[in-house]
């Protein structure tokens, strides 16, 4: 199927369609399905599933995983990848001992509310930490933290935030105004990117996946979680914390070569993050792994701050009206930024991911 058929079929714009659609093309393709119920419920009452596909020899030595919504509202972007892989044919041609293994909705209560966080409102690419040792500070977040989600949303209250935060900015300058603002805080369960204070239920989804297909006993896994909201607009980093001079590294930039986004080199348009899934993935699997957030440009990072401050607003109140016009425009302002649901902008998505999926089959083929 020709990219612009597929981006009109493989994309949604509710959780629960983007559901029935992945559900749909995964039987189609042949896939074994396993599905992790979620306690919670959507804004409407409807019910929440991390679905997971397995197309491929169960006994596979090389497996490729696909993650969608690990942050919640990304997932529309990540549903339509794994759609439309599904349907493009490409099930059909994997290599010899190979399988592929997707996770539809991993942070399926961000999925159908349309914010990056989970139930518990943990941002969970922040989460992946060890909680039995200290947690990492951010004392850049702590002082700006009531400036960053401030209890009212009214024009002087934001003047007075907008004042502080230039004021911080021009003192620390933008690299630290950045860390403390996204590379991930453990005090503050109100404001954003809080990694949290005890593995989330995603979190153990996600491990519970893991055992339930047994890959850590595979020879290789490589990892594609595809992600929203930085970069150039429509692009595709794939973004990686592999250490320079290891295995897993050489691997990635055999697969992506100049392309791979290295935060800790400062080659990314990410910076280095407390807390990532890579963090989840080492100790299971050591040099048997690769890990990439395959990053989609959306737009400014301006508007994604103003856009998670009036989100994380929003639910602070409590319980409040899905409908109403006001939490109506909260709720389109969040969506649209991390989901530009333009054919041009999908186009892009998906030229890049059958572009990156492509290029991890075929290293896993190599890596033997």
């Amino acid at each position: 199927m020709d990219v612009l058929t597929s981006l009109r079929s493989s994309f949604a714009d509710e959780y629960g369609d983007a559901r029935r659609l992945f559900l749909d093309a995964a039987t189609a393709a042949g896939a074994s399905l396993t599905a992790w119920e979620n306690p919670s419920s959507g804004p409407r009452g409807e019910p929440l599933t991390t679905d997971v596909a397995w197309l491929g020899p169960q006994d596979a030595q090389r497996v490729m995983v696909v993650i969608s919504a690990t942050h919640g509202v990304e997932g529309f972007c990540g549903s339509g990848v794994q759609v439309d892989w599904l349907t493009n044919g490409s099930a059909a041609r994997l290599p010899d001992d190979t399988a592929v293994l997707l996770i539809h909705a991993l942070n399926c209560h961000g999925f159908a509310w349309w914010r990056r966080v989970t139930e518990e409102g943990c941002d969970l690419n922040r989460n992946f930490v060890d909680f039995s040792q200290p947690l990492p500070e951010n004392p850049g977040h702590d002082e700006l933290v009531d400036s960053f989600v401030p209890e009212s949303l009214d024009g002087a209250t934001l003047a007075a935030t907008e004042a502080k935060i230039a004021t911080w900015r021009a003192q620390h300058g933008e690299a630290a105004f950045q860390a403390a603002r996204k590379a991930g805080q453990y005090k503050h369960p109100h404001s954003m990117f809080f990694g949290g204070f005890a593995p989330t239920r995603a979190r153990q989804t996600l491990a519970d996946v893991v055992a339930t297909y047994g890959l850590t006993e595979r020879r290789t896994v490589s990892v594609i979680d595809v992600h929203t909201g930085l970069g150039p607009f429509g692009y595709g980093e794939p973004i990686c914390g592999h250490k320079r001079g290891s295995v897993a590294l050489d691997r990635v930039l055999s697969m992506y070569e100049d392309s791979t986004g290295l935060p800790a080199e400062g080659a990314s348009f990410s910076i280095p993050l407390n807390g990532t899934q890579g963090k989840f993935w080492q100790p299971l699997m050591g040099e048997r792994y690769t890990y990439v957030a395959l990053e989609y440009g959306t737009y400014n990072q301006e508007r994604s701050r103003r856009a998670l401050r009036a989100d994380h607003w929003l639910h602070n109140q409590g319980d409040f009206n899905w409908d109403s016009e006001d939490a109506q425009a909260i709720k389109q302002a969040i969506k649209w930024h991390y989901y530009p649901a333009t054919d041009a902008w999908k186009e892009m998505v998906l030229f890049r991911s059958r572009q990156v999926i492509r290029q991890t089959l075929e290293g896993l083929e190599r890596f033997g």
